[in-house]
C-alpha cells in the first residue's frame, strides 16, 4: 500500500493537470516552456534568421557588422589568407549604430534592414574609391554611388566594403594588383574562378551576408559555381549599368552572388528599377542602338517585374515544371574532373523529377555554329567604354586617370594583363566599320535569340512543336572543378549564351563533388527574356528539395 501511494505522489508532483488520486495536492497549472528567442549566427546567416534576431532582441546591427569586420579579419589578411576584400567600410559601424537607434524608435524593419553586402571593386561608391583591382585606379573616387548601389542603401542594406577580383574584370583567374590572388574557400590551394572572385570566396566564408558581381561573359556564374553560391546573370536590360567599369556595355550587367536563393531574391528586389540616367544600358529593345526607355512605366511594362520575387518563391515549384537538359554542353567526360561533374548533374536532375519535374533533353539547333562563330565584343569596347567611364566625373580632387591610355601606360596593374592592355588597345576608337564587330553587335543576338527560345518552346525548324514549352534549360555551369590556385578553371563555352542573347542565366550549387575537401558542383538555369522569377522560384525549390550547398570547413563560426 505504501509502494502504491508513494508511486501516486510521484505521479502528481511531475503530472501538469490535477487527477482526482492526488487528493489535496497543488492544482496550480504549470505554463509551457517559452518558445526559443531568436538568434543570428554569421556564418551562413540568412536574412530572414537575421530579422527574426533583430526582432527578438538577440543582437544588435551593430554586433552584426562588427563580427562580419571580425570574420575578414581573422581569415583573409590571417589563417586561410583568402585575399578577397580589398576595402572594409569606415562608416558601416556608424551606419549601424544608426539603424539599432532607427528601430529601437520604433522605426518599422526596411526589407534589407542590417544586411551587409561587399561590392565587386568595379561598382562604384561615393564613400570608398574603385579600383576595378587595378593599382593604376587606387585612388579613383567616383562622385556618387552606382544606381544598384542607391537602390540597396535605400531598402537599409550596409557596404561592408568591396571586393578583390580579376583585374578590369578581364578573365577567370581572380588576381589583382590590389590585393593578389584570391584563394577557394573550399581548398586554399585552388583558384576562385572569375572575375567576381573575392565577391565569390568571401560570401562562400561568410564575410558578408550577399554579395555583388558583375557579369560580361561568365563572371559572376564561374566564381558562384566554383564557391558554392547562387548567382544571377539577370536579363541585359533589367539592372542598370551605371556607376559600374565597363568591359564591354553591350554585354556587361551586375547581379547577385548569395548562398540562398530567397537571399538572391530579396537583393534582385532592390536591384531592379528605372534609371533616367544615360548609361542605364535600358534599352527599348535588344538591339544594341535601340533608344533607352523613358520612363518608370515603359521600364515596368517592358520587363513585366513582379511585385517581389521574393514573395512569389514556393518551395513545390518544380512539380509540374517542365526542365530542358542540354547534353550537349556537358563535357564528353573523358577527364575525372568532367566525369565528377556529369555524376553531379545527372543526380541533381534526378531530384528535380523526384520532385515532381519532366526532365527531357532537348537541342538548342545550330549550338556548334553559335559557340564557334561568334565572341565577345569586350576586345571592340573596352578601350572607348573605359575613357567614358573615367572621364565622367572630373579629376579635380582625385587625380584620377581619365583615359584608357593613360591607364595603359602608367603599366600600375599586374604584369600579365600588359598583353592584354595592349591588345585591347589596338581597337581603340571607331569601331562602326569594324566586320566582325558589327556581326557580334547586330546578328549574334538575333540568332542566338531564335535558337534559344525555338529550344525553349520545343519547336522542330519547321515551327511545330514536340512537345510542351520548357520553363527552363539547363547544362552544367562549367565543365571543371575549382581549378590550380594562379589558373583559370576549364570552364567551357556554355556561359556564352546569356551574354550573347540578353537572357538571364542562374548557376546553383547542384551538389557536392566526391572530392577530398568535396568541391561544389554549379547547375546553370537559362530562361527567356525577364524570366528571372521563374529561374528563382524553381531554384529555391531545389534548394529546399535537395539541401545542394555544404558550408567550406576552414572559416567556421569565431
Amino acid at each position: 500500500m505504501l509502494f502504491v501511494q508513494s508511486k501516486t505522489l510521484v505521479f502528481c508532483l511531475l503530472a501538469s493537470a490535477v487527477l482526482s488520486a492526488c487528493g489535496d495536492a497543488d492544482t496550480t497549472t504549470v505554463p509551457p516552456d517559452p518558445a526559443p528567442l531568436a538568434e543570428f549566427k554569421p556564418v551562413e546567416g540568412t536574412i530572414a534568421q537575421l530579422h527574426a534576431a533583430l526582432a527578438a532582441g538577440t543582437t544588435s546591427c551593430e554586433q552584426v557588422v562588427q563580427h562580419y569586420i571580425d570574420r575578414i579579419n581573422a581569415y583573409d589578411s590571417l589563417g586561410p589568407t583568402l585575399n578577397s576584400v580589398i576595402a572594409v567600410s569606415a562608416t558601416a559601424l556608424d551606419t549601424a549604430r544608426e539603424q539599432d537607434l532607427a528601430l529601437a524608435s520604433g522605426e518599422s524593419m526596411q526589407p534589407l534592414q542590417c544586411v551587409t553586402v561587399l561590392l565587386k571593386d568595379n561598382i562604384d561608391t561615393a564613400d570608398m574609391p574603385t579600383s576595378a583591382g587595378g593599382l593604376a585606379l587606387q585612388y579613383s573616387q567616383p562622385e556618387d554611388d552606382a544606381f544598384i548601389v542607391q537602390r540597396l542603401r535605400a531598402q537599409g542594406a550596409i557596404i561592408l566594403g568591396k571586393a578583390n577580383l580579376d583585374e578590369f574584370a578581364f578573365g577567370y583567374q581572380g588576381s589583382s594588383s590590389m590585393r593578389g590572388q584570391v584563394k577557394n574557400a573550399y581548398d586554399q590551394t585552388k583558384g576562385p574562378g572569375g572575375s567576381s572572385a573575392g565577391t565569390g570566396a568571401a560570401i562562400a566564408a561568410s564575410f558578408a551576408m550577399v554579395g555583388l558581381g558583375t557579369d560580361t561573359g561568365g563572371s559572376i556564374r564561374v566564381p558562384s559555381s566554383l564557391e558554392g553560391l547562387v548567382g544571377l546573370r539577370p536579363s541585359l536590360r533589367l539592372v542598370s549599368q551605371d556607376g559600374i567599369v565597363p568591359l564591354a556595355h553591350t554585354q556587361d550587367t551586375a547581379g547577385p552572388m548569395c548562398r540562398t536563393v530567397e537571399d538572391c531574391a530579396l537583393v534582385m528586389d532592390a536591384l531592379v528599377g528605372y534609371d533616367a540616367s544615360t548609361h542605364s544600358g535600358q534599352r527599348r529593345s535588344y538591339e544594341h542602338d535601340a533608344e533607352l526607355v523613358g520612363s518608370a512605366v515603359a521600364y515596368r511594362d517592358m520587363t513585366n517585374l513582379p511585385d517581389s520575387y521574393a514573395a512569389e518563391l514556393s518551395a513545390t515549384a518544380l512539380q509540374g515544371a517542365h526542365i530542358g537538359v542540354v547534353r550537349a554542353l556537358f563535357g564528353d567526360g573523358s577527364s575525372e574532373e568532367n566525369a565528377a561533374v556529369q555524376a553531379v548533374m545527372n543526380a541533381a536532375l534526378e531530384k528535380m523529377a523526384a520532385a515532381g519535374a519532366t526532365v527531357e533533353d532537348v537541342t538548342i539547333p545550330g549550338l556548334d555554329t553559335i559557340l564557334s562563330k561568334y565572341k565577345s565584343v569586350s576586345r571592340y569596347e573596352f578601350c572607348n567604354d573605359l575613357t567614358e567611364y573615367l572621364s565622367s566625373w572630373s579629376n579635380t580632387l582625385d587625380n584620377h586617370y581619365t583615359s584608357f591610355q593613360e591607364v595603359a601606360q602608367s603599366l600600375a596593374y599586374e604584369t600579365r594583363n600588359q598583353s592584354t592592355f595592349t591588345f585591347y588597345g589596338s581597337y581603340c576608337g571607331d569601331q562602326s566599320a569594324n566586320a566582325d564587330y558589327q556581326l557580334n553587335l547586330v546578328e549574334r543576338p538575333q540568332v542566338v535569340r531564335a535558337a534559344l527560345l525555338q529550344a525553349l518552346e520545343n519547336l522542330d525548324d519547321a515551327g511545330i512543336a514536340q512537345g510542351a514549352e520548357f520553363d527552363v534549360i539547363v547544362y552544367p555551369t562549367i565543365l571543371g572543378l575549382a581549378p590550380a590556385l594562379g589558373t583559370s578553371p576549364t570552364a567551357g563555352s556554355n556561359n556564352r549564351l546569356s551574354p550573347f542573347s540578353g537572357f538571364p542565366a542562374l548557376t546553383m550549387p547542384a551538389g557536392m563533388a566526391a572530392t577530398t575537401p568535396a568541391l561544389p558542383v554549379g547547375l546553370e538555369m537559362l530562361g527567356r527574356e525577364f524570366a528571372e522569377a521563374t529561374l528563382l522560384k524553381l531554384a529555391y525549390s531545389y534548394q529546399q528539395q535537395a539541401s545542394p550547398r555544404q558550408a567550406p570547413l576552414y572559416t567556421p563560426e569565431l
